[in-house]
């Protein structure tokens, strides 16, 4: 796990984040809050954010009736197109009780979908309940990947699919890079770590999975990061409230504000990666 030495991952900090940067998040990334795809660069902010939930659509083979489980499900945004546009049922989960609130309220499709407050590594699921487990971002808040992927398998019916997509870093980042990219994005997003593609790949195969397929969609999802970053300056020089939060001691979230950059420079160096990946159970 790429962390650095003084910094230790819990749930708390985690939702914490998430709920003290609700209003921020909404605004400057949208619902969706995960990245965009521009597949022809000429695609809007919402139209490439929605290319990914397409692509997780097409790896998972959604398809009306089946039973979904999305892990870290956000404000529901991604359930409720796939519960819309594909017929499946989707039982939604993530730690910050402000996206549960959301989701609830603004992208619930009666029937199809179920929203709830639930950590991962203590799920109460049954086994071989679904036929697809996706998982859109939050695998850099998963401390243990062998246990996650392990849940994943328990839970998915045989002959299921697995679809993730992650934060992920170049094999062998200069120490530098370590240091100053991702060590310093891991602790400031307050996830568990931005880690390499050989380590999820290990992990899923490990949990049982076969037939693992990748793809690197970093210069397709560069965009995202200017855009949050300009809209983040704008925000300071128009909006009271921005200033207010990102100027104040008592937010120790607001270091995002600055992380944002760092992300983007991270993925022009070519030392971030975003990993689409899919597997199945046997």
């Amino acid at each position: 796990m790429t962390t650095t030495s003084e910094y230790t991952p819990t749930i708390d900090g985690a939702a914490s984040h998430y709920d003290d940067l609700d209003q921020f998040y909404r605004e400057i990334w949208g619902e969706h809050i995960h990245h965009g795809v521009w597949l022809t660069g000429r695609e809007t902010d919402t139209e490439a954010a929605e290319n990914l939930v397409k692509i997780v659509a097409e790896l998972g083979h959604h398809s009306p009736g089946k039973e979904v489980c999305d892990i870290g499900c956000g404000y529901g945004t991604t359930a409720k197109i796939l519960a819309t546009n594909h017929g499946v049922n989707i039982t939604g989960m993530t730690i910050s009780a402000v996206q549960l609130a959301y989701a609830q309220a603004n992208n619930s499709v009666p029937g199809k979908t179920h929203f709830m407050l639930r950590d991962w590594y203590d799920n109460h699921l049954p086994d071989n309940q679904f036929d697809i487990v996706q998982t859109v971002e939050s695998l850099e808040h998963m401390p243990d990947l062998p246990t996650f992927f392990r849940e994943c398998y328990r839970v998915m019916k045989p002959g299921g699919r697995l679809v993730a997509t992650a934060w992920m870093s170049c094999e062998n980042p200069s120490p530098f890079a370590k240091r100053h990219l991702i060590d310093a994005i891991t602790r400031e997003t307050q996830i568990a770590g931005v880690r390499p593609e050989s380590e999820f790949r290990a992990a899923t195969e490990g949990a049982g999975f076969v037939n693992y397929q990748f793809k690197d969609y970093a210069k397709q999802v560069k965009r995202t990061w200017p855009l949050c970053a300009l809209r983040t300056v704008k925000g300071l020089l128009t909006k009271a409230h921005y200033r207010r939060f990102l100027f104040s001691s008592q937010n120790p979230n607001r270091i995002f504000a600055l992380t944002l950059f760092r992300i983007w420079l991270a993925y022009e160096l070519g030392v971030q990666r975003y990993g689409v990946f899919s597997a199945e159970k046997r």
